[in-house]
């Protein structure tokens, strides 16, 4: 059976299937996926050409679908489950990263050098004041007075 002859002959079955399936699960989505699945099935069957002529078309689709609930009723764990905890977070192919950056980079292109210096080292790399300090040639004093001076134009820069 070419894909094409089999595409006709389940489009034909397609809503009397639906019917049986629909009475033997008693859910009309239930009843779709297993048509879905159904067809998947067989199609990789009918495009493999390892689908031999049928004499009953309907017969063997039947069988499939039926041999296709079983398996949803014998595995239970293969099915969906309701729950009412969110998904976890996907990835966002590293946008979320890419944005923080650019935020950060623009929220310290309105810092002087000595400014986003301090920030760089204190709050990013999480060097204490008097290494970032000693690391500038500057007084931790000093690097106190420039990082609160950059947070609060970053701030500011923020609700603005």
């Amino acid at each position: 059976m070419s894909p094409g002859d089999f595409d006709a002959s389940f489009t034909a079955d397609m809503p009397r299937l639906r019917r049986r399936l629909l009475a033997l699960t008693g859910n009309p989505h239930d009843a779709d996926d297993l048509l879905q699945e159904t067809y998947l099935r067989l199609s990789r069957r009918a495009r493999a050409r390892s689908l031999t002529q049928q004499t009953h078309p309907y017969a063997y689709t039947c069988t499939v679908a039926l041999n296709l609930l079983r398996d949803s009723w014998l595995h239970p764990s293969r099915r969906e489950r309701a729950t009412d905890r969110l998904p976890e977070a996907g990835w966002d192919g590293g946008l979320g990263s890419y944005e923080a950056s650019a935020t950060a980079l623009a929220l310290l292109s309105v810092l002087s050098p000595k400014e986003a210096a301090a920030v760089i080292l204190v709050d990013l790399e999480g060097l204490t004041h008097d290494t970032a300090g000693e690391r500038l040639g500057a007084h931790r004093g000093t690097v106190q007075r420039n990082r609160m001076r950059a947070l609060a134009k970053m701030r500011a820069a923020l609700a603005g």
